[in-house]
Protein backbone atom coordinates (compact mmCIF):
# COMPACT_ATOMS: atom_id res chain seq x y z
CA UNK A 1 0.00 0.00 0.00
CA UNK A 2 1.34 3.42 -0.97
CA UNK A 3 1.01 5.94 1.86
CA UNK A 4 0.93 9.68 2.44
CA UNK A 5 4.28 9.37 4.21
CA UNK A 6 5.87 8.38 0.89
CA UNK A 7 4.72 11.67 -0.61
CA UNK A 8 5.98 13.62 2.41
CA UNK A 9 9.37 11.90 2.09
CA UNK A 10 9.97 13.51 -1.30
CA UNK A 11 8.52 16.95 -0.51
CA UNK A 12 10.35 19.77 1.23
CA UNK A 13 9.44 19.78 4.92
CA UNK A 14 8.14 23.35 4.83
CA UNK A 15 4.59 24.13 5.88
CA UNK A 16 3.49 27.63 5.00
CA UNK A 17 0.98 29.21 7.32
CA UNK A 18 -0.46 32.42 8.73
CA UNK A 19 -2.47 33.17 11.85
CA UNK A 20 -6.21 33.76 11.82
CA UNK A 21 -5.61 37.46 12.49
CA UNK A 22 -3.52 37.92 9.34
CA UNK A 23 -5.17 39.88 6.58
CA UNK A 24 -6.25 38.14 3.41
CA UNK A 25 -3.83 40.42 1.56
CA UNK A 26 -0.91 39.19 3.71
CA UNK A 27 -1.95 35.60 3.00
CA UNK A 28 -2.15 36.27 -0.74
CA UNK A 29 1.31 37.86 -0.74
CA UNK A 30 2.78 34.78 0.96
CA UNK A 31 0.98 32.48 -1.46
CA UNK A 32 2.35 34.46 -4.41
CA UNK A 33 5.87 34.56 -2.97
CA UNK A 34 5.94 30.78 -2.38
CA UNK A 35 3.98 29.96 -5.56
CA UNK A 36 1.36 27.97 -3.67
CA UNK A 37 -2.41 27.99 -3.77
CA UNK A 38 -3.26 27.26 -0.15
CA UNK A 39 -2.06 28.20 3.34
CA UNK A 40 -2.70 26.57 6.67
CA UNK A 41 -4.06 28.75 9.47
CA UNK A 42 -2.37 27.90 12.75
CA UNK A 43 -2.02 29.21 16.28
CA UNK A 44 1.07 27.72 17.89
CA UNK A 45 0.90 24.07 16.83
CA UNK A 46 -2.90 23.98 16.49
CA UNK A 47 -4.42 23.76 13.03
CA UNK A 48 -7.42 26.08 12.85
CA UNK A 49 -8.17 26.15 9.15
CA UNK A 50 -7.04 26.43 5.57
CA UNK A 51 -7.20 29.37 3.17
CA UNK A 52 -7.17 28.70 -0.56
CA UNK A 53 -7.41 30.62 -3.80
CA UNK A 54 -10.95 29.25 -4.05
CA UNK A 55 -11.80 30.84 -0.68
CA UNK A 56 -10.45 34.14 -1.97
CA UNK A 57 -12.45 34.02 -5.18
CA UNK A 58 -15.71 32.95 -3.55
CA UNK A 59 -15.60 34.78 -0.22
CA UNK A 60 -13.72 38.01 -0.95
CA UNK A 61 -14.06 38.96 -4.62
CA UNK A 62 -17.65 37.84 -5.10
CA UNK A 63 -18.76 39.52 -1.86
CA UNK A 64 -16.97 42.77 -2.57
CA UNK A 65 -14.80 42.56 0.54
CA UNK A 66 -11.40 44.22 0.89
CA UNK A 67 -8.38 41.90 0.99
CA UNK A 68 -6.47 44.40 3.11
CA UNK A 69 -9.23 44.82 5.70
CA UNK A 70 -10.52 41.26 5.99
CA UNK A 71 -8.87 38.86 8.44
CA UNK A 72 -8.25 35.34 7.19
CA UNK A 73 -10.44 34.03 10.03
CA UNK A 74 -13.55 35.40 8.28
CA UNK A 75 -12.97 33.51 5.04
CA UNK A 76 -10.88 30.45 5.88
CA UNK A 77 -12.30 26.95 5.87
CA UNK A 78 -12.34 26.08 9.57
CA UNK A 79 -11.53 22.59 10.86
CA UNK A 80 -10.26 21.21 7.55
CA UNK A 81 -10.28 17.50 6.82
CA UNK A 82 -6.90 16.04 7.71
CA UNK A 83 -5.14 12.82 6.86
CA UNK A 84 -2.50 10.78 8.67
CA UNK A 85 0.90 9.83 7.23
CA UNK A 86 -0.17 6.18 7.37
CA UNK A 87 -3.27 6.80 5.21
CA UNK A 88 -3.22 5.45 1.69
CA UNK A 89 -2.79 7.50 -1.47
CA UNK A 90 -6.08 5.97 -2.63
CA UNK A 91 -7.82 7.43 0.43
CA UNK A 92 -6.40 10.88 -0.42
CA UNK A 93 -7.77 10.65 -3.95
CA UNK A 94 -11.13 9.48 -2.65
CA UNK A 95 -11.43 12.34 -0.13
CA UNK A 96 -10.28 14.97 -2.63
CA UNK A 97 -12.71 13.71 -5.27
CA UNK A 98 -15.73 13.32 -2.99
CA UNK A 99 -15.23 16.60 -1.12
CA UNK A 100 -14.05 18.62 -4.16
CA UNK A 101 -10.90 19.77 -2.37
CA UNK A 102 -7.33 20.08 -3.60
CA UNK A 103 -5.35 20.18 -0.36
CA UNK A 104 -5.20 17.93 2.69
CA UNK A 105 -3.23 18.83 5.80
CA UNK A 106 -1.30 15.90 7.23
CA UNK A 107 -1.36 15.49 11.01
CA UNK A 108 -0.47 12.78 13.46
CA UNK A 109 -1.67 12.82 17.06
CA UNK A 110 -2.38 16.55 16.83
CA UNK A 111 1.00 17.44 15.34
CA UNK A 112 0.94 19.11 11.93
CA UNK A 113 3.39 17.36 9.58
CA UNK A 114 2.69 18.90 6.19
CA UNK A 115 0.17 19.27 3.43
CA UNK A 116 -0.56 17.16 0.37
CA UNK A 117 -2.04 18.68 -2.78
CA UNK A 118 -3.82 17.00 -5.65
CA UNK A 119 -0.72 17.79 -7.71
CA UNK A 120 1.48 15.93 -5.22
CA UNK A 121 -0.80 12.89 -5.39
CA UNK A 122 -0.98 12.84 -9.19
CA UNK A 123 2.79 13.32 -9.50
CA UNK A 124 3.38 10.43 -7.09
CA UNK A 125 0.96 8.12 -8.90
CA UNK A 126 2.54 8.87 -12.30
CA UNK A 127 6.07 8.24 -10.97
CA UNK A 128 4.91 4.99 -9.34
CA UNK A 129 3.25 3.82 -12.56
CA UNK A 130 6.38 4.62 -14.60
CA UNK A 131 8.45 2.56 -12.17
CA UNK A 132 6.02 -0.36 -12.43
CA UNK A 133 6.08 -0.21 -16.23
CA UNK A 134 9.87 -0.10 -16.25
CA UNK A 135 10.07 -3.10 -13.92
CA UNK A 136 7.60 -5.05 -16.05
CA UNK A 137 9.53 -4.23 -19.23
CA UNK A 138 12.75 -5.43 -17.60
CA UNK A 139 11.08 -8.60 -16.45
CA UNK A 140 9.61 -9.30 -19.90
CA UNK A 141 12.87 -8.65 -21.77
CA UNK A 142 15.01 -10.81 -19.48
Amino acid sequence: MKTVQQILNVKPLQVFSVTEGSSVLEALHLMMEKNISALLIVEGQKLLGIFTERDYARKIILHGKSSADTPVKEVMTADPITIKPTDSIDLCMEIMTEKHIRHLPVANEGQLLGMVSIGDVVKFIIADQKLTISQLESYISS
